[in-house]
């Protein structure tokens, strides 16, 4: 297990510096990505070569084919923007894998937790933007609120009675009192939707952008929507007709992946759950 020391640390620090491009930028650079990767990948070759182990390289470059595979569908449904699915690749590459099913469980559990902790900070940093945009959210949760109300009311009341339940009769209750939040949260996830729809002048704008509507210029030249947001020439296009962009502000994602890499270390690396015993669990 020590030999994961190194890949641990590594993940924690490049997990910070690109939590901190996110908050600040929007966006995590290519250099920051590509040289965890490398680093990573590197210091699995110098320890397999160290030790006699092939397997400790192998698996690795492995782990990062499988990473790629499922961060290039998490880009491509416009999960993830560029550089959270890069990320996603080198931090594969970090975890203890010693046997070829941790190839696939794994991942998928680093995945698992990465949306857990997602869906928690992305609840959380929507607050800041509902108070940012406190009066377009309001108007729009208001005008949702009317359409879907009867259900609203009906899913409060299912609410209650299923908390009632877990209290007093059996701890399912609480499960479906999590089940009965949905109708509420749809209405506050599409409203918050449309409080992240802003008007962006092209000296703000960065690449992979999403634009909310295409954008015709002068010319017959027109910039349109596109999975991989707006390119550099799209900017420079922009600048030069001195044309404003409807964009979908996004929430910043890679705060999650740190959040992930410290609880993953903490399962992985701490003697109250120990290696072997945690993952017995699992296999």
């Amino acid at each position: 297990m020590q030999e994961y020391y190194f890949l641990f640390a590594l993940a924690i620090i490049y997990a910070i510096f690109a939590t901190f491009q996110d908050l600040r930028s929007r966006e995590v650079a290519n250099w920051l990505n590509f040289s965890l990767i490398a680093f990573a990948l590197a210091y699995r070759a110098f320890y397999s070569s160290y030790s006699n182990n092939p397997w400790f390289f192998l698996y690795g470059l492995l782990a990062f084919g499988v990473m790629y595979l499922l961060a290039y569908g998490f880009y491509y449904t416009k999960v993830f923007a560029g550089g959270d699915a890069k990320l996603l690749m080198g931090l594969g590459i970090i975890l203890p894998y010693q046997s070829p099913i941790h190839l696939l469980t794994f991942p998928l559990l680093f995945v698992l937790t990465l949306f857990v902790s997602g869906a928690i900070w992305s609840l959380f940093y929507s607050i800041i933007i509902v108070t940012k945009n406190k009066k377009k959210f309001l108007n729009e949760f208001r005008r949702r609120y009317i359409s879907w109300r009867p259900v609203i009311i009906l899913s409060l009341i299912a609410l209650i009675l299923s908390i009632l339940a877990g209290l007093f009769y059996h701890p399912f209750g609480y499960f479906v009192s999590i089940l009965s939040l949905i109708p509420l949260l749809f209405v506050y996830t599409k409203s918050l939707e449309q409080s992240m729809i802003i008007v962006l002048p092209p000296s703000k704008l960065t690449e992979g952008d999403w634009l909310e509507k295409e954008i015709k210029l002068p010319g017959g030249k027109t910039i349109r929507k596109t999975v991989h947001g707006l390119s550099y020439k799209d900017i420079q296009l922009l600048k030069k007709y001195h044309r404003s962009a409807l964009i979908k502000e996004g929430i910043p994602f890679v705060p999650a992946f740190l959040i992930t890499v410290l609880l993953t270390v903490l399962v992985l690396a701490t003697s109250l759950l120990p290696f072997p015993h945690f993952f017995s669990l699992f296999f």
